[in-house]
């Protein structure tokens, strides 16, 4: 039986990259809709759900994407309300690859400090995006202490709370207009992951060569100028002032790694979700 994947896209045009993924990662057809609705999802999943018996779903999955994480959690949600009983099929999360990127980011910043961050001391630069916010939940629900940066406070003190009550802790926000104000926080902080939009440098090297209780830094900017001055895209453990460094590219293998390993796992069985906490659980086992 031919493995499907019902792909759901709030933007205009489905993302061609999510379904190139999907074939790579052994898809047989992916059926794509870009401009979904909330009101389009329940016709959407009764059509791939009930053309199949309940033992023969698991060929069948949806992946939902699109560029905005809010747009993209009213659409799980709906898909979600659209199953009972049996009929039901496994979903992949994804809005615009910010939870792989996370998962895979943090595995990297993990895998530096030893293996655990409980009580490690975790910054994440720009951290009200969706990457950001991914990540800096992923950090807090494996134990760390994390503080998130935002240019607006009261952006800061929203996505904060939201983490807080997502990931089960607390998280700090800290208002950072630039890298000048960043010395501080980095005297603070262990781990540092940049997260901010294509072509912003949010760090210069300045503001954090030197800093001796700094254990790894990350950026998934992949554009230049890069997040953090002084790394480059390929790094993947590269030392770099005397730290280990990981950049957008370095980052980026185990995140195409885990997307695929995610697609391919939708299909062996029905009823899973994988959102950012699964994800990351699947990307830390590669």
């Amino acid at each position: 039986m031919r493995k499907l994947l019902l792909q759901l896209d709030a933007d205009p045009l489905p993302s061609a990259f999510d379904r190139i993924v999907a074939y790579d990662a052994g898809a047989d057809e992916v059926l794509s809709y870009g401009g979904v609705g909330d009101a389009d999802v329940p016709g959407l999943v009764h059509g791939a759900i009930f053309t199949r018996g309940p033992k023969d779903l698991k060929n069948t999955a949806l992946f939902i994407g699109g560029s905005s994480m809010a747009r993209g959690e009213l659409l799980l949600h709906g898909a979600k309300e659209s199953f009972f009983g049996p009929f039901r099929v496994s979903i992949l999360f994804d809005p615009n690859g910010s939870n792989t990127t996370a998962a895979a980011a943090v595995v990297k910043l993990v895998r530096a400090a030893g293996g655990d961050v409980r009580g490690r001391r975790a910054l994440v630069l720009a951290g009200t995006g969706p990457v950001g916010t991914r990540a800096a939940g992923l950090l807090l629900r494996l134990g760390a202490e994390v503080r998130i940066t935002s240019r607006n406070a009261a952006h800061g003190a929203a996505a904060a709370q939201q983490l807080g009550a997502r990931f089960k802790g607390t998280v700090a926000h800290v208002t950072m207009a630039g890298s000048a104000e960043a010395r501080g926080l980095l005297a603070w902080a262990e781990l540092v992951l940049a997260a901010g939009p294509a072509g912003v440098q949010l760090l210069a090297r300045s503001a954090w060569a030197g800093q001796a209780g700094l254990k790894a830094v990350a950026d998934v900017n992949a554009v230049p100028p890069l997040g953090i001055e002084g790394i480059e895209a390929t790094d993947n453990g590269t030392p770099r002032e005397g730290i280990p460094a990981f950049g957008a590219l370095g980052i980026g293998g185990l995140k195409m790694e885990a997307h695929k390993a995610a697609i391919a796992q939708l299909f062996e069985r029905n009823d899973l979700v994988l959102d950012a906490e699964e994800i990351y659980d699947l990307a830390a086992a590669l």
